[in-house]
């Protein structure tokens, strides 16, 4: 049987490793969090309480972030050129 060419589908993937599933799951739920579809029914932080309310929204968007780098997925930032 010949190897498969880059980019070929394999008939035969490799299972899924657990921490695999796991950066999905909290991916998924930051995502869900940040997206929040209940219009703020469910908030860990009330995001009226000055300064601390919007870290719940900071921490889910860095799980986000952290899980999309788990899988190679990089955000381009713009950076500034040092001189």
């Amino acid at each position: 049987m010949n190897k498969p060419v880059e980019g070929e589908l394999v008939d035969n993937p490799k299972p899924r490793s657990l921490a695999s599933t796991v950066m999905i799951a909290i991916g998924l739920i930051a995502l869900l969090y940040i997206i929040n579809p209940t219009a703020g029914l469910f908030e860990f932080l009330p995001d009226n309480l000055p300064i601390v309310g919007n870290l719940d929204e900071a921490a889910a968007t860095t799980l986000l972030l952290g899980s999309l780098a788990y899988f190679g997925i990089e955000i381009p930032w713009p950076r500034k050129k040092r001189d």
